[in-house]
């Protein structure tokens, strides 16, 4: 790789770590090691999407931030369901409320369907059991 490349994704990994902190504050640190294999083939403007501007941009929050991806995984349906659960654990970790959560999920069920909103909703009772006594209602 060349030194501005490097530069490039040094950069990028600091800011992705600093995402993660945001999205989880148990996130202490992002592992590159993950994406050494990928890298070679990996364009720079994906790299950049990922852990560049696009995703550390001024104007949300965190939480409103997983909120959001709450919404569009809920729409996408079973299809979604390990990265949904990951998101709502993310989100509540960042001070969503379950009623948060639960009131965007409603709010999909015009988009995605009432079998996809179903679906979210007992994806997050899950998480929300998992979750209890750790967050206020």
């Amino acid at each position: 790789m060349s030194d501005a490349f490097t530069k490039m994704f040094q950069q990028m990994m600091q800011s992705g770590q600093e995402m993660a902190r945001a999205f989880n504050p148990a996130l202490e640190t992002l592992d590159p090691r993950a994406f050494e294999k990928m890298i070679p083939t990996m364009p720079a403007d994906m790299l950049e999407m990922w852990f560049g501007r696009t995703f550390n941009r001024d104007g949300l929050d965190a939480k409103t931030r997983l909120l959001v991806t709450v919404a569009a995984l809920t729409v996408q349906g079973a299809h979604a369901e390990p990265q949904l659960r990951l998101t709502i654990r993310h989100a509540i970790e960042s001070g969503a409320t379950a009623r948060e959560v639960a009131e965007v999920i409603y709010q999909m069920g015009m988009f995605g369907g009432i079998p996809a909103m179903q679906k979210a909703l007992e994806i997050a009772q899950g998480v929300f059991k998992e979750h209890e006594g750790k967050q206020p209602e």
